[in-house]
């Protein structure tokens, strides 16, 4: 907490205390809106270790503002429960002892209308806390209010994450909402995506990350230090891999033949009996026969669009997928030079749409890339580790993000379930190699 108020001392640009509370309104109201299409049952159930319940997302992201704001800034506070600092903190072991992970979805009690209370309380408070706070205990504040406006962005795109593998496992394949009519020649009928072109980068000493000195607005503590990185040349493709390109992969056997494959890769393939991306369903005896491949989205079972990109593969599968191409997955840092030319937008969760959409032909200059943000988070080939300078803040704020460097791999952009608004070219999503259920996707690289 220490070196989250040095950043408030410093007052540094950013945004001012109506406009936080403003986002803070907004967001918890979004989080209750994406849980309208939910019955009581829907948000009661964890489908796998990795997912939460609707019902623990929404509990959980009332505990962080409870514990980050309300108690260190608001003496007086008084708990709506006391059990619930056990039952809905994440992994701050700093914080206190917590109900494991694996067993969220025993919670049976509190019951959902409990859940919503809490957040009334938590929500009562702040906007008390908030009209009796002057401009300098607003400095003190507003940093810990923008990280936990943010993560609870974090949580809303989770919420959508898991509701999608819990229906996947449920035979009736329910629609967390109905099918909006697809647009003319972007339906899942339509062929595949125009080829990708390649965009090329010369060599050269480039900066990434942000930089918390001179750049206004929220970005997260492993964004940064900005620092200097010398890039040898390389090719990007201009868009996403699509559809109809993976599924070529595993016509020719992608799955089937461990010459494309990490080691550790191999393994989980095998393992886990993989022969295409996660809620990818085949109703008939052919694989090449495309009009036969169906996908579990958030609007329930579709026919697979071919010239959308592909999602819901692992790390394994994008470098495999990557070998058989004769490419190579980017590197972040030549992920970011390439973004950090491009706007930031892009088909993101406020569209309602909640899953990948083909590129719009001509929307992009010649020599840009398309889809950059939204639709599909992309693999990388670095591995999730500190940057040059980075230093985790003490306490429990440091268990945000700098505990996690180990093992996972990172990943940019952004997905059709990210709240717009949330990333930049500067932020970083990790997830460990095996991981499927996120909104993950590839785009291929190449040494020049």
């Amino acid at each position: 907490m220490e070196q989250l108020r040095k950043i408030a001392s410093e007052e540094k640009p950013g945004a001012t205390r109506d406009e936080t509370l403003d986002m803070f309104r907004r967001i918890r109201a979004s989080s209750l809106e994406l849980t309208a299409p939910l019955t009581a049952e829907d948000q009661c159930i964890q489908s796998m270790a990795d997912t939460s319940p609707t019902k623990w997302h929404l509990a959980h992201t009332s505990w962080a503002f409870e514990t980050f704001v309300l108690k260190p800034f608001n003496p007086g506070y008084e708990e709506f429960h006391p059990k619930y600092n056990f039952l809905f903190n994440s992994y701050y072991e700093s914080v206190g002892p917590r109900h494991q992970r694996p067993k969220r979805g025993l919670l049976s009690r509190p019951p959902l209308e409990d859940v919503h209370a809490y957040r009334q309380h938590v929500e009562n408070a702040t906007e008390a806390l908030f009209s009796g706070i002057d401009e300098a205990a607003w400095g003190e504040i507003r940093p810990f209010m923008e990280l936990a406006n943010n993560h609870e962005q974090q949580h809303q795109e989770l919420m959508l994450t898991d509701i999608k593998h819990v229906f996947s496992c449920n035979p009736l394949h329910p629609p967390y909402k109905p099918q909006k009519p697809a647009a003319v020649g972007v339906g899942p009928d339509a062929g595949g995506s125009a080829q990708a072109s390649w965009i090329e980068f010369p060599e050269g000493l480039v900066e990434i990350g942000h930089d918390f000195d001179a750049s206004p607005g929220f970005a997260y503590d492993n964004e940064g230090p900005r620092h200097k990185v010398w890039l040898n040349g390389f090719r990007i493709a201009s868009r996403p891999v699509s559809n109809a390109e993976y599924l070529k992969f595993i016509i020719e056997g992608g799955y089937r033949r461990p010459e494309f494959w990490l080691s550790d890769g191999w393994a989980a393939c095998q393992s886990n009996g993989w022969h295409a991306p996660l809620y990818w369903q085949q109703g008939g005896d052919h694989q090449e026969d495309a009009a036969s491949w169906r996908v579990m989205t958030l609007r329930g079972l579709r026919r697979l669009d071919l010239g959308a990109p592909v999602c819901h593969v692992s790390l394994f599968e994008a470098d495999a997928f990557a070998k058989w191409a004769g490419r190579r997955l980017p590197l972040e840092v030549e992920w970011e030079r390439m973004a950090s030319v491009c706007p930031v937008t892009g088909n993101f969760a406020d569209s309602g749409n909640f899953h990948p959409h083909r590129a719009d032909e001509g929307t992009e200059p010649a020599g840009y890339a398309t889809q950059v943000f939204g639709d599909v988070w992309e693999w990388t080939s670095s591995a999730y580790a500190p940057y040059p300078g980075y230093r985790a803040a003490a306490g429990a704020m440091g268990e945000y993000n700098g505990k996690f460097m180990s093992g996972q791999m990172v990943l940019r952009g952004g997905s059709a379930v990210t709240p717009e608004g949330h990333v930049r070219p500067t932020y970083r999503n990790f997830f460990y190699p095996p991981d499927r259920w996120q909104f993950s996707g590839i785009r291929l690289a190449e040494d020049i």
